[in-house]
């Protein structure tokens, strides 16, 4: 196959992707993102509210037209947590139908989970043996996969730990959300970890990867990229003391004040707190001091998995 489209759309952001995938490499054409909340107030509510579930359709209607510009052989769009989680879900797949030809699938935690390691781990050496956490922290779930590149992951889980469900659950009362309050998401994060990852796995794997928002968003920070430049964040090591130190910061900021910062797409200000509370946890669980983070993820593993499954 040489052309693909592929949209995530996840509980906090809806991305696309467009690339040629030629022998198993990709080339990226189009790459959008944009933050969408589509999960806001799902956790508590169990339902796709119809002011996030429009924004998400403005923002596919511009992306619809991307991809009818660069001719997609293939698309594929995928539903992530949000989706899974609502009682209407269905009805929001229906209205992707409906109004841009766009049929979505909502996809299990364990599918997000292989395609993002997919995605992640496709730049890596096929001699590569060492045994690699891939992390996708998301609005609603993050997964965790271990393994080793080429190769069918040793361990994956989809966790319900997530940027906008933790920012709903412990830090929207108070702006700037108080000490307490961080210390308390971040006890449940921890216990979340330590309940979904076996102690064993954790202390196999001996490299991290960590993709998605938040941890492009913490490597953009670091460097204090003003604009975002996708070039200097893909394969950057961000430290463990370095995540400490921003979340630090941002816990002490306004919402107003985060938005402000260099690096950090002021869309992603309300939850990044969140965000990078589970990504300090993980460095713990996982006794890491460093992560290299990564721009390709279940974007680009689902575009390698559509190129090689046969044509509609």
């Amino acid at each position: 196959m040489g052309r693909v489209a592929v949209i995530d759309l996840g509980t906090n952001s809806s991305r696309l992707l467009v690339a040629e995938v030629e022998d198993g490499r990709l080339t990226e054409l189009v790459r959008r993102t944009e933050v969408t909340r589509l999960g806001e107030g799902v956790d508590s509510s169990g339902r796709l509210a119809e002011d996030a579930m429009e924004r998400v359709f403005a923002t596919l209607a511009e992306y619809r037209e991307q991809i009818d510009q660069h001719r997609a052989d293939k698309i594929v769009a995928v539903a992530t947590s949000a989706v899974r989680d609502a009682a209407n879900g269905d009805y929001f797949r229906e209205q992707l139908n409906e109004r841009f030809g766009i049929q979505a699938k909502t996809i299990s935690g364990d599918q997000e989970a292989l395609l993002t390691f997919k995605g992640a781990t496709a730049d890596l050496p096929e001699a590569d043996t060492e045994l690699t956490m891939v992390n996708d922290i998301g609005g609603g779930s993050t997964e965790f996969v271990v393994g080793r590149a080429g190769h069918w992951p040793d361990f994956h889980v989809s966790t319900k730990l997530g940027s906008v469900r933790h920012t709903e659950r412990f830090l929207s009362n108070d702006d700037p959300p108080s000490a307490e309050q961080l210390a308390r998401a971040r006890e449940e994060i921890a216990t979340i970890i330590e309940e979904g990852v076996p102690a064993e796995v954790r202390a196999k794997a001996t490299r991290g990867i960590a993709v998605a928002g938040t941890a492009t968003s913490l490597a953009a920070i670091d460097q204090c990229l003003d604009p975002y430049d996708p070039e200097r964040v893909h394969g950057y090591e961000l430290t463990r003391e370095a995540t400490k130190e921003i979340l630090e910061t941002l816990r002490a900021q306004t919402t107003e004040e985060r938005a402000q910062t260099p690096g950090l797409l002021p869309a992603r200000a309300p939850t990044i707190v969140a965000g990078a509370a589970v990504l300090a946890e993980i460095y713990a669980a996982f006794d890491l001091s460093t992560l290299t983070v990564s721009e390709h993820d279940i974007l680009h593993g689902a575009a390698l998995e559509a190129a090689e499954s046969p044509a509609d």
